[in-house]
């Protein structure tokens, strides 16, 4: 669906908000195009929370928009409340801690020593009276600095609909991603670079750069940043020997949800599900295979309703994504991960990627 939209789309503008630091805004230079290739300027903006536009939204439609994103996936510069979540939560201690966060790990590791994996995927969201639903797949081949992968996906409403494709052909990674009734954008990343930068921040392994671009994996490793996994579970789902891992927020990462419970937070006050926003996951479950370790489904939950809602309500699933039709070591067909965009319009985000780029949690 995104092939058919390339041409013609405008460069919509985001905002990124941290209310711990400052945060790095992108936008176009008066200067226009160099080439084709359009450039970003980097301005960074300290917190003012009111003079966003984007957060003067009703702030059912504002979360609805973040949860949206959290379930498509998350992008070169569409990583949104996760990353400001992970950054939040500050350095972690490089035990591996139980054995539910052990489990996790070894998760995310299989996307890294297989030699293909191909998915296809459902999810569904429920923000507030309306339920999205959507489809998407997954293809990845290769490993380390010869790794591909292609990554679709879309939510559909009544109303309107979402869509996000990130591609990694081995020197490019590309994100198209079109929000509702917003401008489409398309952005350029050059993976060289990030593998360059990998390596003077001291990464251990900066061969594996998937999950530093987009894709499946850097969805799993974003939820990762944020949330910390206490429990572990054995179960059988379908016949299928499974690991149900739950998590929490990381100490720092429900900042995010907004000044006022920031605030509270600061101060050492207690919070509880039923003070976040709805649409704002309280914590989040992973479902993982036993035999492969590879995650099957991943539930973020919630007390859903209009607030305010009662105390002891509880925690119901508010966004769902699910991979079934899962092959590993298969035949993926080379031409998937061709990708060759109009260029007009075109942004090309590698030194601003490269600039604020982080290691991830070990």
């Amino acid at each position: 669906m995104a092939a058919r939209r390339r041409r013609g789309f405008g460069v919509g503008r985001r905002t990124r908000i941290a209310y711990t630091r400052p945060t790095p805004l992108f936008r176009r230079p008066d200067a226009g195009f160099f080439g084709k290739i359009l450039k970003l300027v980097v301005i960074v903006i300290f917190p003012a929370f009111a003079k966003f536009p984007e957060v003067r939204r009703p702030p059912r439609l504002w979360v609805g928009r973040w949860l949206v994103r959290v379930v498509l996936g998350c992008g070169v510069l569409g990583c949104g409340m996760f990353v400001c979540a992970a950054l939040a939560a500050g350095p972690a201690s490089a035990d591996p801690g139980p054995q539910a966060e052990r489990i996790v790990s070894a998760a995310l590791a299989t996307f890294t020593r297989v030699g293909s994996f191909s998915a296809r995927l459902r999810q569904k969201a429920r923000i507030g009276d309306r339920v999205l639903v959507g489809t998407g797949r997954y293809l990845q081949t290769g490993q380390g600095e010869e790794q591909k992968f292609r990554f679709e996906s879309t939510l559909e409403s009544e109303s309107e609909s979402f869509e996000l494709l990130e591609l990694s052909d081995g020197l490019f990674s590309w994100t198209y991603r079109r929000d509702g009734p917003q401008p489409a954008t398309l952005y350029r990343t050059d993976v060289r670079r990030v593998h360059d930068r990998l390596v003077e921040l001291g990464c251990p392994t900066p061969d594996d750069t998937a999950a530093y671009l987009g894709g499946l994996p850097r969805v799993l490793w974003l939820t990762r940043q944020s949330m910390r996994f206490t429990t572990a579970e054995s179960r059988d789902i379908d016949g299928t020997p499974m690991w149900v891992v739950e998590g929490t927020w990381a100490p720092g990462g429900l900042a995010v949800t907004g000044p006022p419970l920031h605030a509270r937070i600061e101060k050492g006050e207690q919070v509880a599900p039923a003070d976040l926003p709805d649409g704002v996951p309280w914590s989040v479950r992973l479902a993982i295979g036993r035999g492969d370790l590879v995650p099957r489904r991943i539930e973020w939950l919630a007390i859903p309703g209009t607030r305010p809602v009662p105390a002891d309500a509880p925690l119901e699933p508010i966004a769902v994504f699910e991979l079934f039709d899962i092959e590993i070591d298969g035949h993926v067909e080379p031409a998937s991960f061709f990708y060759q965009p109009a260029v007009t319009g075109l942004m090309d985000v590698t030194e601003q990627h490269v600039k604020t780029l982080w290691l991830f949690r070990p």
